[in-house]
């Protein structure tokens, strides 16, 4: 299968080894991947903030960045429940509205395509280590993902998932949120924390690099024995020893 991919700018500025790492699993798994240099941002940020006409400036660019009867695929939940989601409140009944149905109807969040849309669960991927997984909010209440995360992490060799107290509960960073709402956000943030390492995790692991970016600030400001990592990173480890 050819599919387009779509790399969000918080993985492009921030996390460009994910990037790389998802054009590797989508490869093992049988895709042919194109990438549009010219992307760049879904629009999220200024959505979220209240900055609609922005929004829809930077969505609009979006759609002209996709061919609309391309499956696309995404490192983010987040950013896939965007286009998926609100582009109904920027696209509705304007001259890109059928363009932006056709957009909404095939793009996918990376664990959803692999598992639901390519039936591919196993990598070769290998790490050591016990890990939780973190539900993030787009994830699980915009794309609706929840068994396809864990079942690809229970192919990895030498990983053991273990399960995360209050782990639908959103882990604080909620873009924004963690900027207008620091001290909610950092106690919400030290809750995921300290439940993952009462069940001794090394590793919190989730489809969302924002969640990750914020766990670890926290994390790394206490000095703690844990690390974050996005699913497409343990996808794609310890492939040398296969």
């Amino acid at each position: 299968m050819t599919i387009e991919l779509f790399i969000p700018c918080f993985i492009d500025q921030l996390y460009p080894d994910t990037a790389f790492n998802t054009v590797k699993v989508l490869e093992k798994a049988g895709c042919t991947v194109n990438y549009n240099p010219e992307q760049t941002c879904c629009g999220q940020p200024a959505f979220n903030a209240g900055f609609w006409d922005d929004a829809k400036t930077v969505g609009s660019k979006f759609l002209n960045d996709f061919k609309e009867d391309s499956v696309i695929v995404s490192p983010s939940a987040s950013c896939t429940g965007m286009v998926r989601n609100y582009y109904n409140d920027l696209f509705t009944n304007t001259t890109s509205h059928n363009k932006c149905r056709n957009i909404q109807s095939n793009i996918y969040e990376l664990s959803d395509f692999l598992v639901n849309i390519l039936q591919v669960d196993y990598f070769g991927a290998e790490l050591e280590g016990r890990a939780v997984y973190h539900d993030s909010c787009a994830g699980l209440r915009e794309c609706k993902i929840k068994d396809e995360p864990r079942q690809l992490l229970s192919k990895v060799l030498g990983l053991e998932l273990v399960d995360l107290k209050d782990n639908e509960t959103c882990c604080g960073f909620g873009g924004t949120f963690a900027v207008k709402f620091d001290g909610i956000s950092t106690a919400m943030a030290q809750q995921k924390v300290d439940n993952a390492l009462a069940v001794k995790a090394d590793y919190i692991i989730s489809t969302d690099a924002s969640c990750l970016l914020h766990l670890q600030g926290y994390i790394d400001k206490n000095n703690l024995p844990i690390k974050t990592i996005h699913i497409a990173d343990v996808l794609a480890h310890g492939w040398g020893n296969v």
